[in-house]
């Protein structure tokens, strides 16, 4: 039985390209896993939501900011601000854009949302 598992995001199992959005995702073992590159412009609300017919972001999205900046707020007004090297939960109820003129590049780890980014 294998319990060691490794893939390298240069060989993709799939990728998905929703505007202004590229998302690499690679299945290692049993989990999925997504790198997702936002250029700058991309707001959820803008390039995602027409995709997905919600009123905000209804996933929820457990990962890293490797480099640039997200602006993410939840329906409640809360908001947060993340950047390089910043780990980060967003539950459900948001909206998020980039900040500032850098593309913003994130790795998740929540199986369902980094499989199913820019779906209903």
């Amino acid at each position: 039985m294998t319990t060691l598992f490794s893939k390298n995001f240069n060989s993709p199992d799939e990728t998905k390209t929703p505007e202004k959005t590229k998302v690499e995702i690679v299945k290692v073992g049993d989990q999925v896993v997504s790198k997702i590159t936002f250029q700058p412009g991309w707001k959820w609300s803008e390039c995602i939501k027409p995709a997905v017919g919600t009123d905000s972001c209804q996933k929820k999205h457990v990962g890293m900011v490797q480099s640039g900046r997200i602006h993410v707020v939840n329906d409640d007004g809360s908001s947060i601000e993340c950047g390089p090297g910043d780990a980060y939960v967003f539950l459900p109820g948001h909206d998020g854009w980039v900040v500032g003129d850098e593309e913003c590049v994130c790795y998740e780890f929540e199986s369902d949302s980094a499989a199913t980014y820019g779906s209903s």
